[in-house]
C-alpha cells in the first residue's frame, strides 16, 4: 500500500500513481498537458439535463466506495490494482477520497467514479458506468457538489474524447500548477 502521506503530497506536487496492469507494479505519472473540468464550463447537454430531471438514478455520495473503485478496475486493461485499492481506501478511511454513485431503481450500482479531495481540488481518478450515461449523471452531481462547496480545481488527469464533450480542456502542465496552487490554499468542502 502507498502511505497516505505520500499519496497526498504527491497530488500536492502534481503527480499521481498508476498502475500499469491489475496486478502489475505501480510508477508515477505527472503529465505534460494536463485534463481539467473547468467546473464553470460543464456542458450538460439537453439529453442529459432531461435524464437527470427524471430521476432514473438515485445518486448518492461515499456509500461504497470500494465498490465504485472495483468497478472502475473491471476494464480489460486496467491501471487500477488492488494496491490501489487498498491506497484510496485508506484516503477513503482519512476524509480525502470521496465517490459518487448512481443506482437503479432495485439500488443496483450503475455508475460512478471517484477521486481525491485536498483543499479546493478535486483529482478525478476513474469513472464506470455499466448502464448508458449513468457516468455523466455522476459527473454532473459531482460538478454541481464541488460549485456549492467552494472547489475551484476539477483535476481529471488527461483529457479523453468523452471529457472533452462534457467541457473538459487540455492545458500546460506550468498552467496546471498555478491552478493547483491556488486550489489547494481554497476553504472548500465536500
Amino acid at each position: 500500500m502507498i502511505d497516505p502521506d505520500l499519496l497526498l503530497r504527491a497530488y500536492c506536487a502534481g503527480v499521481f500513481p498508476m498502475a500499469d496492469s491489475a496486478d502489475g507494479e505501480i510508477y508515477w505519472v505527472e503529465p505534460k498537458r494536463r485534463g481539467v473540468l473547468p467546473l464553470d464550463g460543464f456542458h450538460r447537454s439537453h439529453s442529459l439535463a432531461r435524464l437527470i430531471r427524471r430521476g432514473v438514478f438515485n445518486v448518492v455520495f461515499d456509500a461504497d466506495f470500494k465498490g465504485v473503485m472495483r468497478a472502475c478496475a473491471e476494464r480489460d486493461e486496467t491501471w487500477i490494482s488492488g494496491e490501489i485499492i487498498d491506497s484510496y481506501a485508506a484516503l477513503f478511511d482519512l476524509g480525502y477520497a470521496h465517490s459518487v454513485e448512481c443506482r437503479d431503481s432495485d439500488g443496483e450500482l450503475q455508475g460512478g467514479l471517484y477521486g481525491v479531495c485536498i483543499g479546493g481540488a478535486f483529482f478525478g481518478e476513474s469513472m464506470f458506468h455499466r448502464k448508458t450515461d449513468a457516468s455523466k449523471v455522476a459527473l454532473s452531481a459531482l460538478v454541481d457538489r464541488l460549485n456549492a462547496g467552494g472547489f475551484t480545481l476539477l483535476d481529471t488527469q488527461f483529457l479523453t474524447p468523452h471529457l472533452a464533450s462534457l467541457g473538459g480542456v487540455e492545458i500546460p502542465q506550468k498552467e496546471y500548477m498555478t491552478l493547483l496552487r491556488r486550489a489547494l490554499s481554497a476553504d472548500a468542502s465536500f
